[in-house]
C-alpha cells in the first residue's frame, strides 16, 4: 500500500501508516492486516477498530466477520463502522447476508434496492431483519440506550466494471479480459450475477466445437498427452474410476485441437503400461508430445511422481500438483471452448468423449474433463525441467 499524501508516514513493517498535521503532529493512523484462519481472530481480542475494511469478503467466513464486528468499537470520536466489498459467489454466507437486495430468480441485484438501507440483529447465530431500526427495538423491547444500540444499519450498493471510469480508461484492455472468461465467471465477474453456480452445458458444449476434423491437422507446434489417473479395473467390484488420457494439440493459427482420448477402466498395474505405451505410440505419430501426470498432495504422491518419472524414462514427461477445484481449474480451457477455438478430430471416442463434457461438472465421472484441463493448462506453459518434481 502506498500513499501518495504529504505527511503520510509508513511506521512499521506490518503496513500501519500515520497522517501527521503540517507540524508533524499525528492526527490519525491506518492498519493493514490479514486473518486468514478463524482462530487467527483471536489475535485481535481487546482491539479497539473504529473502522474495518474488508477485501472481498466471500473470501472470509461468517465467524470471522462477525467477530471482527465485535472489536468494531471506539473512543476515538469516530462512529465505528466496517465497509466490505465483494464479487458474486452463490455459495457463500455472504450471498444469504444480502439476499434481500438480489433478485433471487435472475441473481442480478434489484436497481431499486441498491443502497437501501435495512436494520438487522443477530441473536444465537440467526440474523433477524427489519425496515427500520425503531421496529427491532419494538420487537425485542429494547428499553434502555445500550439495548437501543444492538440493531445495526446493513446496505449493499451494486456495481460493476462500468462503474470504474477511471480504470477502463486506464486500462480498456480488461473489460476484454472479462469478456474472454467462461461463461460462469463471466456472469459473475461481469455480469454480477448472485446466483449462478457449476452446472451442465455450462462450460463445454459440443455444438462449440470450431471443426470436426477427418484428420489430424499438420500445422500442429505443440502436443501434450495429459493424464487423469485411476488405479480400480472393472471386475474389482464397487465403483470403479476410469483413466483418462487427452491428447491436445496447438496449431500454427493459435486454434487448439483434441486428437485422441482414451477413457478405461484399468487396474494400476495397467494404468501404468497404458501410459508408456500411449507415449509410444504418440511419439510415433506425431514426434514430439509432452507428457503430463497428476501428483497428489504429500509424500505418497511426491514418491509416486518420482516412481512415474523414472518408469517413463526417455520420454518428455512431467508430475504436476494440481490445485483449485476441477471447475476453477476447467475455467480457462472452457474459455477457449466457448469461444469457438477448438477443434475436435473425428474418432470413436467422440461421443463418449462429448458427453462427459456436456454434463460437467454434475456428472459422476470427471475423468476426460479434467485431463483436458490438464493438457490446456500445459499447453500453455513454457515447458520448465525444474517442474518435473517439487
Amino acid at each position: 500500500m502506498y500513499y501518495g499524501i504529504k505527511g503520510a508516514v509508513q511506521r512499521n513493517a506490518r503496513s500501519q501508516w500515520r497522517f501527521n498535521d503540517k507540524d508533524g503532529r499525528p492526527l490519525s493512523q491506518v492498519s493493514f492486516a490479514h486473518v486468514g484462519r478463524d482462530e487467527e481472530v483471536h489475535s485481535w481480542q481487546g482491539s479497539q477498530i473504529c473502522e474495518i475494511g474488508f477485501d472481498e469478503l466471500t473470501h472470509f467466513s461468517e465467524y470471522v466477520f462477525f467477530y471482527m464486528l465485535s472489536r468494531n468499537r471506539s473512543v476515538c470520536g469516530v462512529k465505528p463502522f466496517v465497509r466490505a466489498t465483494c464479487n458474486p459467489d452463490a455459495d457463500s454466507w455472504v450471498a444469504k447476508f444480502i439476499e434481500w437486495w438480489i433478485d433471487q430468480k435472475t441473481g442480478y441485484p434489484i436497481p431499486e434496492r441498491s443502497g437501501k438501507i435495512r436494520w438487522m440483529m443477530r441473536r444465537n447465530n440467526t440474523i433477524i431483519w427489519a425496515d427500520s431500526k425503531d421496529e427491532l427495538i419494538e420487537r425485542f423491547n429494547l428499553t434502555t440506550e445500550e439495548e437501543q444500540q444492538e440493531p445495526k444499519s446493513v446496505t449493499f450498493i451494486a456495481s460493476s466494471v462500468y462503474d470504474n471510469k477511471i480504470l477502463l480508461k486506464q486500462d480498456p484492455g480488461y473489460l476484454a479480459n472479462l469478456k474472454a472468461l467462461a461463461h460462469v465467471e463471466q456472469e459473475r465477474l461481469l455480469h454480477g450475477n448472485w446466483k449462478i453456480k457449476p452446472a451442465a452445458g455450462l462450460y463445454f458444449k459440443r455444438t462449440q466445437v470450431g471443426k470436426m476434423l477427418p484428420n489430424v491437422p499438420l500445422d500442429v507446434v505443440k502436443w501434450v498427452r495429459a493424464w487423469d489417473l485411476a488405479a480400480t479395473s472393472e471386475d474389482e467390484g464397487g465403483e470403479p474410476a476410469y483413466t483418462a488420457g487427452v491428447l491436445m494439440g496447438k496449431r500454427t493459427n493459435g486454434r487448439y485441437v483434441v486428437a485422441d482420448v482414451i477413457n478405461r477402466r484399468l487396474s494400476a498395474s495397467d494404468v501404468r503400461q497404458t501410459v508408456k505405451m500411449t507415449a509410444a505410440m504418440d511419439i510415433a505419430r506425431y514426434k514430439r508430445v509432452r507428457i503430463r501426470l497428476p501428483k497428489d498432495p504429500g509424500q505418497a504422491g511426491k514418491d509416486q511422481a518420482q516412481s512415474y518419472i523414472k518408469f517413463m524414462a526417455g520420454y518428455d514427461v512431467c508430475a504436476i500438483a494440481e490445485s483449485g477445484s476441477k471447475e476453477a481449474r476447467a475455467e480457462p480451457v472452457a474459455a477457449q471452448w466457448q469461444a469457438g477455438n477448438f477443434d475436435v478430430v473425428i474418432g470413436d471416442w467422440n461421443e463418449e468423449y462429448f458427453s462427459q463434457l456436456e454434463s460437467f461438472p454434475a456428472s459422476k465421472f470427471k475423468d476426460m474433463a479434467d485431463a483436458t484441463s490438464s493438457a490446456f493448462t500445459e499447453i500453455e506453459n513454457v515447458f520448465d525441467i525444474g517442474g518435473l518434481i517439487t
